[in-house]
């Protein structure tokens, strides 16, 4: 496996966004055909020490899809989408069980490289961390760091293009980054991981420190780039989840038969247009229309 980009920066914050109550059916395709598995988990769980986050998870998450993780606030969803470029390796006290494959081959094997992972796999956070440089040596930071070819301005423009964000600032492009608006900033973060051509993009909450209107920019911005990546979102939007998502992983906290300690387990992961309109769980129902969570 060639690995190759990432941001190397990591939170853990958990924000809230209240679940729509109605939701408008959602325009998905429903029909099931064979895929090609980006991640395949099977009984994935993590530790924070002695005390189990998450257990029991097996899905598979496709390639050229968007796929979103939902769930009350620690639930794992955050936990479980770190466990996909092994950023809770960043954490002395996780320990990851299961096995999880990436194109096939075993991400946690002894012979696998996490920074090498993490170079391959991208990740968008929750708020907007753009390096205090300017808007061109963010972009061109990845690239020279890990000596990609090719002609700088050109890598710079295509990923700003790709981010939906050259037009707004190819007349400033040295000027300092903590100067664009806080939407800028997130598409700014999105094509600094663009710039090193990854093949997975994670995002975690990318929206929530956003107003609507940059929300639906990046929103726009997801469904363009899932042509060209695979895409895996943490979010508490639950209209956010049903808009832009292919399929829709549920989780919720809970105990199993004999348990006494609470634990993030996977109660249901389908297309996102049955997951809203017609879930297998009545979990999922009761979360995704707001009455608990």
């Amino acid at each position: 496996m060639e690995f190759q980009v990432t941001d190397p920066e990591q939170t853990e914050a958990e924000s809230r966004t209240q679940p729509a109550v109605h939701l408008e059916p959602p325009e998905h395709p429903e029909q099931e055909v064979a895929r090609e598995a980006v991640f395949a988990l099977s009984d994935v769980g993590v530790r924070y020490g002695e005390k189990p986050a998450v257990a029991d998870v097996t899905m598979e998450i496709y390639k050229n899809d968007i796929t979103a993780l939902i769930g009350p606030s620690g639930c794992g969803k955050s936990t479980i989408l770190r466990c996909l470029n092994r950023m809770n390796d960043l954490i002395s006290s996780a320990s990851v069980s299961g096995d999880l494959r990436y194109h096939g081959e075993d991400l946690y094997a002894d012979t696998v490289d996490p920074v090498q992972v993490r170079k391959r796999i991208g990740m968008v956070f929750q708020k907007p961390n753009p390096f205090p440089k300017s808007i061109y040596e963010n972009i061109a930071f990845g690239p020279k760091v890990l000596g990609i070819d090719g002609n700088m301005d050109q890598i710079v423009e295509r990923a700003l293009r790709r981010a939906a964000v050259w037009d707004d600032v190819k007349d400033r492009l040295k000027d300092n980054a903590f100067g664009m608006s806080g939407g800028q900033q997130q598409r700014l973060c999105i094509a600094r991981c663009l710039a090193v051509e990854p093949d997975v993009i994670l995002m975690d909450e990318p929206c929530s420190a956003l107003d609507p209107i940059s929300t639906g920019k990046i929103e726009e911005l997801m469904i363009e780039l899932k042509e060209q990546y695979s895409i895996v979102i943490v979010t508490h939007n639950m209209q956010q989840a049903a808009r832009v998502s292919d399929r829709t992983a549920f989780f919720n906290v809970e105990a199993g038969a004999g348990e006494t300690q609470r634990v993030g387990r996977l109660v249901e992961f389908a297309p996102t247009g049955r997951m809203f309109t017609n879930p297998d769980d009545p979990r999922t129902e009761q979360y995704v229309t707001g009455k608990f969570g």
